[in-house]
């Protein structure tokens, strides 16, 4: 007796185990996919590492909030090597293959470009990370970018730059233009000619070179032959290394040179060319001074930098990750505001809307640049060594334009600075 009823109550048991196991369960939420291409590798990667942790960081704080919709967020990505010609089929690769919502632009000119043909054509909503005048061309409505360059992206870029000599006594009569034959370099170089023939300066040397230039020596030679007062240098980072070590080696003294060049925004590079690098004057977006302590970036700032060394990337993150983060920032508030994926709504409210970002307020005007301009001038001096600490404050880098930015003056001439 005892045997069946036991029997019985372990039939019991699994007849309820099993039907508890047949009932419908209640689904997992649906992830909310978010891809996009980025330069993990070649010479965009130190950058774009450091802009994809910053990204991981906000995919963490926004699913600790609960994700977007009710859905947990997930970042999809591919490295693009720092080659154009593996954009196109990367994103194409998400739209079709891996079914993303959304889609977000990569980092630096020369990827954002190749990408916007698929965009146009897919009718896709596309946030640049950093793109110098990309839309400039395609004049696609739902293109929007990071980059502070403003309305008129290709001389807002080294207007600073160039006010900054325009207001020096005596005025600088000369300037030289040297160029990267790639797309971001094109465009800076274009708005710095612009930017010359505005002022009435005499255009002395204004050349392109091959993206694979090894040796710059030759090419520093060639300028120096010309004797400009302002050097206005458009280079992506392995070549503006190579700029750096030349006119330090070759002895080119300009009056102020710099304004265009990628790459020693990067804490690795600073350290690497260390005092080369005194005395030269270049663009940057954010820095820790007091005027730029915008809502929720020191937290972001110490996130990234307690992670940064296991990650392996640039351990301050300056230039990147307010960037990155204030990009999903825009796309996080958007999805918010308008409760839908949908990309031409989703558009349309970036469009109208300001937003609230680790960058202060961003809003978005003409061709999806910023409405106004922000791009910093920043000159390197008092450096002393190779030591990548020295650039965790501002003293080695200071802010000398645009005034309600500065920490500091501009240094004047170059050799001062040195």
């Amino acid at each position: 007796m005892y045997q069946l009823s036991a029997v019985r109550a372990l039939a019991g048991a699994v007849a309820a185990a099993a039907a508890l196991w047949l009932a419908p369960q209640p689904a997992a939420a649906q992830e909310l996919k978010i891809g996009f291409s980025m330069a993990m590798t070649g010479g965009l990667g130190p950058n774009g590492k450091s802009a994809l942790l910053a990204q991981k960081i906000w995919e963490e704080d926004v699913n600790a909030k609960g994700g977007l919709l009710g859905r947990p967020v997930k970042l999809i990505y591919y490295d693009d090597q720092s080659n154009p010609s593996t954009v196109p089929g990367i994103y194409t690769k998400l739209l079709d293959v891996d079914k993303v919502d959304l889609v977000v632009g990569g980092y630096a000119t020369a990827m954002l470009a190749p990408a916007m043909p698929v965009m146009m054509q897919r009718k896709k909503l596309f946030i640049g990370l950093l793109g110098l005048g990309v839309n400039s061309e395609f004049n696609y409505p739902n293109y929007f970018v990071m980059i502070p360059s403003g309305p008129n992206p290709k001389p807002s870029f080294t207007k600073g730059f160039f006010d900054l000599a325009l207001a020096q006594n005596p005025k600088p009569t000369s300037v030289a233009i040297v160029a990267a034959d790639q797309e971001f370099s094109r465009n800076a170089s274009d708005g710095a000619r612009e930017n010359a023939q505005k002022a009435g300066l005499k255009i002395v040397y204004d050349k392109t070179y091959p993206p694979a230039t090894q040796d710059f020596a030759p090419i520093v030679r060639a300028i120096q032959a010309t004797n400009p007062d302002i050097l206005v240098i458009c280079s992506y980072p392995p070549d503006s290394v190579g700029m750096v070590r030349a006119i330090n080696e070759v002895g080119f003294k300009p009056k102020i040179v710099g304004g265009a060049m990628v790459g020693p925004q990067n804490t690795a590079m600073k350290a690497q060319l260390g005092p080369l690098l005194n005395g030269f004057t270049t663009y940057d977006f954010w820095l820790p001074v007091p005027k730029m302590d915008f809502p929720g970036v020191t937290d972001l700032m110490k996130k990234y930098q307690a992670r940064a060394a296991a990650e392996g990337v640039d351990p301050l993150g300056y230039y990147m990750a307010p960037q990155a983060y204030a990009q999903m920032q825009v796309l996080e508030q958007a999805v918010a505001a308008t409760k839908t994926t949908d990309d031409q709504k989703l558009a349309d409210y970036i469009r109208a809307n300001t937003f609230k970002t680790v960058l202060g307020d961003v809003k978005f005007g003409k061709g999806g640049e910023w409405a106004q301009s922000r791009v910093l001038q920043v000159q390197f001096r008092n450096i002393k060594n190779n030591d990548p600490m020295q650039f965790k404050g501002v003293d080695t880098q200071v802010v000398v334009s645009p005034p309600e930015y500065a920490s500091g003056s501009l240094v004047y001439p170059y050799e001062k600075g040195r």
